[in-house]
C-alpha cells in the first residue's frame, strides 16, 4: 500500500479511535501509523459537532424549549462517541484526587469503578455543557458546537506530543506519540474551524481553551508525570466546554 493510500485511511482510523460509528472494515496495515492519523482528529470533532447538531435543531423547529434541545444534542454526542471522553474526565479526577503517589493515581485511573470525585467530575461538566448550550441563541448552537468539537479534539495530539506517556500501556500508549507537524496540522484545522465558526467570539474563546488545556497539562505533568488516554478524554471535555463559554461570554 502506497504512502498516499495510507494517508487517505487516516480520517477513517481517526474516526475508529475516538467515535463508535459503523465503518467500513479497514486494512489492517491502516492502523500501523496511528500516531500520523491523529492530524484527523479534529475532523473527528466536524463530524460529531454537526451530527449532534441535527437533534438540537429538529428540537427547535418543534418548539421544544432550549434545555430539551440541548439535552438531545448531549444525548447523541455521548452515543456517537460511547462516552468515551466522559469516562476519561471521570478516571481523571478519580486519579489526580484520590491517591498520593504517582503509582497509586495512574491504579486507580485503570480501575473501572468511578468514585466520588469521578461522579462530581461527570455531574459537573454535564451540567456545565447542558446549561451552555441552553443559552445559546438557536441561531448559534451549530457554529459553537461544531467549533468546541473540532477544537476540543485538534488539542489532543499537542498533549500526545508535547507530554510523555505516563505508562506504557493504555490507548494513548498504543497509538503513539504524533510528530510536531501532525500535532501543528490538527491544531491548524482546530483553530481555523474555530474562526471560521464563532467570528467574534474567536479569541477570547481560543484562549480560555488553551488556559484550560495548558492547566490540566501542567497538572497532569505534576500528578502523574505525564498523560494518558483518560487524560485526554478530560482534556476534551474541559477544552469543548470552554469554548462554548468563550462564545456565550464574547457575545
Amino acid at each position: 500500500m502506497r504512502k498516499t493510500d495510507m494517508v487517505a485511511w487516516d480520517p477513517l482510523v481517526a474516526l475508529a479511535l475516538l467515535t463508535r460509528l459503523p465503518l467500513p472494515k479497514l486494512p489492517d496495515r491502516a492502523f500501523d501509523h496511528q500516531a500520523r492519523a491523529t492530524w484527523a482528529f479534529p475532523l473527528v470533532g466536524l463530524v460529531v459537532g454537526t451530527l449532534a447538531a441535527l437533534p438540537g435543531l429538529a428540537a427547535y423547529s418543534l418548539g421544544l424549549p432550549p434545555v430539551a434541545a440541548a439535552g438531545l444534542v448531549l444525548v447523541t454526542q455521548i452515543m456517537i462517541t460511547g462516552a468515551m471522553h466522559e469516562d476519561g474526565l471521570a478516571d481523571t479526577a478519580d486519579g489526580f484526587w484520590g491517591g498520593w503517589t504517582w503509582d497509586r493515581r495512574l491504579e486507580i485511573m485503570k480501575d473501572s469503578v468511578i468514585g466520588t470525585y469521578g461522579v462530581l467530575a461527570l455531574i459537573l461538566a454535564i451540567g456545565l455543557r447542558w446549561s451552555a448550550l441552553a443559552s445559546l441563541d438557536p441561531g448559534l448552537l451549530v457554529p459553537a458546537l461544531v467549533a468546541a468539537d473540532t477544537l476540543s479534539r485538534a488539542v489532543l495530539p499537542v498533549m500526545m506530543t508535547c507530554l510523555p506517556n505516563a505508562r506504557d500501556g493504555g490507548l494513548s500508549a498504543s497509538v503513539g506519540r504524533p510528530s510536531g507537524s501532525v500535532s501543528a496540522v490538527a491544531l491548524g484545522l482546530g483553530v481555523g474551524v474555530l474562526g471560521l465558526m464563532v467570528g467574534a467570539a474567536f479569541w477570547f474563546s481560543l484562549i480560555t481553551a488553551v488556559l484550560g488545556v495548558l492547566s490540566i497539562a501542567t497538572l497532569a505533568q505534576m500528578r502523574i508525570g505525564g498523560q494518558t488516554g483518560d487524560v485526554l478524554g478530560a482534556t476534551q471535555q474541559i477544552a469543548q466546554i470552554l469554548v462554548v463559554l468563550g462564545v456565550l461570554a464574547a457575545l
